[in-house]
């Protein structure tokens, strides 16, 4: 079973590092292995003004095994999946000590966002871009930051993609604008009840298959996400 009093001390320390640090962490609907960390995007990166929310689940073997950690904030990162949030970093596989804490570990986190590492990828498409247009990748990251993780009132559109990522002046002001096929722009969820299990944090496909399942409810859908269903 867990250390539960290691993890109390330690969500304590999580709890008040947010000014000094940029990490924070809190414990969802009073469930010690359950964890909802938030993590500042660092300065001086494509991140920064961003604010990415990371699930944390706590194995029954904790220290002696390393959290289980995704990012719910969609990122456009080498080093995480811009389709479920895994996370490539070796303190969270082979490389994890009992030494190690929840906080080091989003400390961890925060630094990969300054140094990501393309050449040991999660997400190939982004390492791939990473590498071959580093000026697009800048972009196309400060678009997703903007797009997923910085607050601004329900219901706003997404920002207006970027004369950068645009690939014609003409375009520039238009309506529409042509981007690089290259780029990966973010698409408004047009179903509401998608977009709001997706909010929770749940996977896209597993959200949409769901919702079939449960013939559109999204409280009975809810309650099958909360299940291993396949």
């Amino acid at each position: 079973m867990a250390d539960l009093h290691r993890l109390k001390k330690e969500m304590s320390d999580c709890g008040r590092v947010w000014e000094e640090s940029g990490v924070h962490a809190e414990v969802k609907e009073s469930d010690l292995t359950n964890i909802i960390a938030k993590i500042k995007g660092p300065q001086d990166s494509p991140y920064e003004r961003g604010i990415f929310q990371v699930e944390v689940k706590i194995p029954s073997n904790y220290p002696f095994e390393p959290p289980k950690m995704r990012f719910i904030t969609k990122i456009w990162h080498p080093n995480v999946s811009s389709q479920t949030g895994a996370i490539c970093l070796d303190i969270l596989k082979n490389a994890w000590s009992p030494a190690l804490t929840i906080k080091t570990t989003l400390l961890s986190l925060q630094a990969l966002l300054s140094a990501p590492e393309p050449n040991d990828p999660q997400d190939a498409e982004v390492a791939k871009m990473y590498k071959s247009d580093y000026k697009k990748w800048v972009a196309t990251a400060a678009f997703w930051t903007e797009s997923y993780a910085v607050e601004r009132p329900a219901g706003s559109p997404l920002p207006a993609v970027p004369p950068t990522l645009v690939s014609s002046p003409a375009a520039a002001g238009s309506g529409s604008p042509v981007v690089s096929p290259t780029v990966v722009v973010p698409k408004k969820e047009s179903d509401p009840r998608i977009a709001a299990l997706i909010d929770m944090g749940f996977d896209r496909a597993r959200a949409v298959e769901a919702l079939r399942r449960k013939n559109g409810n999204v409280e009975l859908a809810i309650e099958l996400l909360f299940t291993d269903f396949k």
